[in-house]
């Protein structure tokens, strides 16, 4: 094949932009455009802003283009058009229809942040911690029609230890992701072909998309679990609770402890910031967010009078 890779980029949030910039870079790769999510309305003001990836693609004054989906045939022919060798999918945010995914010389390419078959779907690195994997990773594959289950390309894994956090494990997988991506298509270059494994068929789980509603804690749970599910879900969709007075807690970093208590009832709030779990061991609370305040330790929270010896969380 020619000496360069005509690619088009599909991504959006700002961990993906390293990925973009890296494909930037490499002297082979011809970046034809770059695909994102539309600018959107955020913050307190609602003020349209543009995605990390748009902005850093306008930056390398390179193309950028932002249908909604893909359901006008003009956009699925402005792609066409683009002739690309190759698409990279890294966190776009949309599904691909069929026309996209075969119109590149060799398909469209996604990182995906799990050991697939394992966490096929959108929140894998949080599902591989919540669930309490022991380890988890990245792997680039060729996507078809079926969510996650086309053909790898490679893969690579990383332990999941008891200090591991969601965003501590993306710091690490989407790097590596990039690293796998660009030797990929280095072979790719090199080559003029990919060479896809088939997933095996055993071994197959999905993870579905997180809501608010994921986060509520349920203190009849084992310390572990709800350990777990504090790392799992913060910084998105963050985890909380209940106070007596209906007002709700973030609970942003806890320590798991092998304090027992056997007369406490599940939710009990100890004068040191200890909740009652479910295995009636305690969960030592370390950072907390009372409602319309800004976080604050556990000492600041106690004595501030946020948490109440002796209450209640649900």
């Amino acid at each position: 094949m020619s000496d360069k890779l005509r690619i088009a980029f599909m991504g959006s949030p700002d961990f993906v932009v390293p990925t973009l910039e890296a494909l930037i870079d490499h002297p082979q790769i011809e970046i034809a455009c770059v695909y994102t999510q539309p600018p959107r309305p955020k913050g307190r003001g609602k003020d349209i802003q543009n995605t990390p990836v748009h902005d850093a693609a306008l930056k390398h004054t390179l193309e950028v283009r932002t249908p909604e989906n893909f359901k006008d045939s003009k956009d699925i022919e402005d792609f066409q058009n683009l002739n690309p060798d190759v698409a990279i999918v890294a966190a776009y945010g949309m599904m691909l229809p069929e026309e996209i995914l075969t119109s590149p010389k060799h398909g469209c390419i996604n990182i995906h942040p799990s050991l697939l078959p394992r966490w096929r779907g959108v929140s894998p690195i949080q599902f591989a911690l919540w669930k309490g994997d022991s380890k988890t990773g990245v792997t680039v594959m060729s996507l078809v029609k079926e969510m996650d289950a086309g053909p790898t390309l490679a893969q690579g894994s990383i332990p999941i230890t008891g200090e591991s956090t969601a965003q501590s494990l993306s710091d690490i997988l989407w790097p590596m992701g990039t690293k796998l991506l660009i030797e990929v298509l280095e072979k790719l270059i090199s080559t003029g072909k990919l060479a896809p494994t088939d997933q095996p068929q055993d071994g197959v789980t999905f993870c579905h998309k997180l809501t608010k509603d994921h986060g509520r804690i349920d203190w009849t749970q084992s310390t572990q679990e709800i350990d777990l599910q504090i790392r799992a879900l913060n910084p998105w969709p963050g985890t909380w609770t209940i106070l007596p007075d209906n007002k709700r807690l973030k609970i942003l970093k806890a320590t798991s402890t092998n304090h027992e208590h056997h007369e406490m009832r599940s939710g009990f709030i100890h004068k040191d910031g200890c909740i009652m779990c479910g295995d009636k061991t305690a969960l030592q609370l370390e950072t907390v967010q009372p409602e319309g305040k800004t976080p604050m330790d556990i000492d600041a929270a106690m004595n501030g009078g946020y948490l109440i010896e002796g209450d209640i969380l649900s």
